[in-house]
């Protein structure tokens, strides 16, 4: 086979990637499978599901939040809750998934001597701090201990962080930055689809384990949690994104490069 002189090891790379930043599988059963999830996680699905959470937190969903918030760990296993507070749930906070982010996205900028890992890395958190974050703000709903589910009943300055409820940040950090992290390994790596495979698999327990958590220790309505996993894949998305059509811009320049080369030589 003849090798295109224009074809870089990062285009030959993003021809094995699929719209999610996913390596495509190579039976057609598989194919279909990621091509459905590539649209019911796309953008405008997921952009509608956290509007209908929201508007379901603000009332319709408050009966189940309700049913649900039970302080389980107290009740259940009070002997489990300096492991779950001080291991298991710092495992989504920033103190940890912010350093795993780095470090990849370091390591692939090395290897691939490229600026784009990092600048991934920060386009994620980021997102995090500004519409996750924004969310939480404009949204203002009081956590379960303070016997509140409405919106807009909470605030920074009058309860701190039990304030801001809606949406769960621990949900949001777990998609959003392990997320961006098993993207630049698929983007930027020679990894093969068995570890890739592993990647998605933690990061879909990491999630889990965000949610179960805050569940059992009563610290977060479970609209919350669905919110903040739902806003998490909005703006994960939304970086990816951002990610491939800077790709794609930079793959045209580089071809119209290379004609005009081309041209010259003729």
């Amino acid at each position: 086979m003849v090798s295109d002189a224009r074809t870089t090891p990062e285009d030959r790379l993003a021809e094995r990637l699929g719209a999610a930043g996913t390596v495509r599988e190579k039976t057609p059963g598989a194919g279909r499978a990621l091509r459905l999830w590539s649209r019911l996680t796309s953008i405008p699905v997921l952009a509608v599901l956290l509007v209908a959470t929201t508007i379901g937190a603000a009332g319709p969903l408050q009966g189940i939040d309700g049913r649900l918030d039970r302080h389980w760990l107290y009740h259940v296993a009070p002997q489990l809750l300096p492991f779950v507070q001080g291991v298991l749930d710092r495992i989504a906070g920033q103190a940890v998934c912010l350093p795993v982010l780095t470090a990849v996205a370091i390591v692939l900028a090395v290897r691939r001597r490229s600026w784009r890992p990092p600048l991934v890395g920060l386009a994620a958190e980021l997102a995090f701090l500004v519409g996750i974050g924004g969310l939480k703000l404009l949204i203002a709903r009081p956590s379960p201990t303070l016997d509140d589910a409405d919106l807009l009943a909470g605030g920074i300055q009058e309860f701190g962080e039990k304030g801001i409820s809606f949406p769960s940040g621990h949900a949001a950090e777990a998609v959003l930055l392990y997320g961006a992290a098993a993207y630049l390994i698929a983007r930027y790596s020679r990894a093969t689809p068995r570890t890739l495979r592993l990647v998605r698999i933690g990061v879909v327990l990491v999630s889990l384990n965000s949610v179960v958590t805050s569940m059992l220790l009563g610290w977060h309505w479970a609209s919350d949690l669905l919110g903040g996993v739902l806003a998490g894949a909005l703006c994960l998305r939304l970086v990816i994104l951002g990610d491939q059509r800077w790709g794609r811009r930079d793959t045209m320049r580089d071809s119209d490069a290379a004609d005009a080369v081309e041209g010259v030589q003729e």
